[in-house]
């Protein structure tokens, strides 16, 4: 049975978070809010959290789990970004993308696509999951909340408490979120490529809108 905690979406109480983040800690996967939908995230550092996560989720190992940072100095420690890559994540951080880049050697391989060695990475714009990463302390690995055979995410923390609770050990509520998952660009071509146009802009990076 899932602990469910009632925040503020605009000043989150922080002893609830200080609950959640321990819960995460301990290896738990937990359904949070985020700019684009809720997502699931665990520890960053927890291999069977990880996996937990991804059995939750329906995806296997070639499904890219992404890293939520608070901001993009946290980044250069899990990818590579040369000067062409940060000026497009200046333009879209914090916000609704994913950005894929080439994962450094501390990233674990287990965490990064197993062929390509790239990783996902996002800095979400939502108080909530600011001020969890900041009791945290460190990124948190996360995936979309879209349960297994359906392809819209979960927005209603309501709806994910009642459906996967008994898989889930922490939902934090902070009301509904937008019913869209992010944008996700793969910067490490030459040219950046839309795998997924989603609730995040591409006219802000500068991008054309794939015909």
């Amino acid at each position: 049975m899932s602990q469910y905690f009632e925040v503020h979406p605009d000043n989150p109480q922080l002893r609830l978070l200080k609950q959640a983040a321990q819960i995460l800690h301990a290896g738990g996967v937990c359904a949070v809010p985020t700019d684009s939908s809720y997502a699931l995230v665990c520890h960053l550092d927890d291999k069977d959290a990880a996996q937990s996560l991804r059995r939750i989720r329906g995806v296997d190992d070639k499904h890219h789990l992404t890293l939520l940072c608070r901001d993009l100095s946290e980044l250069a420690s899990y990818a590579r970004v040369d000067d062409r890559q940060y000026r497009l994540l200046k333009h879209g951080t914090p916000g609704p993308y994913t950005f894929i880049l080439e994962a450094t050697k501390e990233v674990p391989r287990r965490l990064s696509h197993p062929s390509r060695r790239t990783i996902g990475l996002r800095v979400p714009e939502h108080r909530v999951t600011q001020a969890l990463l900041a009791e945290l302390g460190q990124p948190l690995l996360a995936t979309t909340l879209i349960a297994p055979g359906e392809h819209e995410p979960m927005n209603d923390p309501r709806e994910i408490r009642a459906r996967l609770q008994r898989v889930l050990q922490a939902v934090v509520d902070a009301g509904a979120c937008p019913a869209e998952p992010t944008t996700v660009i793969d910067l490490t071509p030459a040219q950046p490529q839309v795998i997924r146009q989603g609730r995040g802009d591409l006219a802000r990076l500068g991008l054309a809108v794939p015909g």
